[in-house]
């Protein structure tokens, strides 16, 4: 930014050849350190999975996914919505859950809801879940602070030993029912 005077310096003076003695400013590369303000990102649209796809394989993303169509396999996104039209067979691992059509397989949520049209045949292991009326749900439910991670749970459970009958019993529930 600054720069040495050369006004002692030997060899010609910057007014000999004609040159101003102003000193001129060079733009340069920002260094590792140097601050550089971006842009937000823009959150992407969610994927759509059309009514008319039927996929057979596991899906992966950060992103948000709608399933209109079927899918064999494993399911793992920031927020999956269930379209009325769907059916997954596999397991579903998701921050964010919204289940409107049929699921036939595990569910893993931060955020579980099952709405009015949903079907859901297997165990849901959420933190928190909201289950409208006239939705079909047959298995098993369990809260856990942290259901994403199934080996965690496990690893726990395993090392904590039951010090009386009362904490010999499963946290879990399991439910067969229509809530009409």
């Amino acid at each position: 930014m600054f720069s040495k005077s050369k006004i002692n310096e030997p060899g010609p003076k910057a007014t000999d050849s004609g040159l101003s003695s102003t000193p001129v400013a060079t733009p340069t590369a920002p260094g590792p350190g140097d601050f550089m303000p971006s842009a937000p990102k823009a959150k992407p649209p969610a994927s759509i999975l059309s009514s008319d796809l039927h996929i057979t394989g596991n899906l992966k993303t950060t992103g948000d996914i709608q399933v209109e169509g079927t899918v064999e396999g494993d399911i793992r996104a920031h927020l999956l919505t269930v379209g009325e039209t769907a059916t997954i067979k596999g397991e579903i691992t998701a921050d964010d859950v919204v289940i409107n059509g049929r699921i036939v397989g595990r569910v893993r949520g931060l955020k579980v809801r099952l709405t009015s049209t949903a079907r859901v045949e297997g165990d849901i292991i959420h933190k928190t879940i909201a289950i409208e009326s006239g939705a079909h749900f047959e298995g098993s439910v369990q809260r856990q602070d942290d259901p994403l991670n199934p080996g965690r749970a496990a690893a726990a459970a395993a090392t904590a030993a039951p010090s009386s009958p009362a904490a010999m019993r499963k946290p879990e529930g399991s439910v067969k029912a229509d809530a009409s």
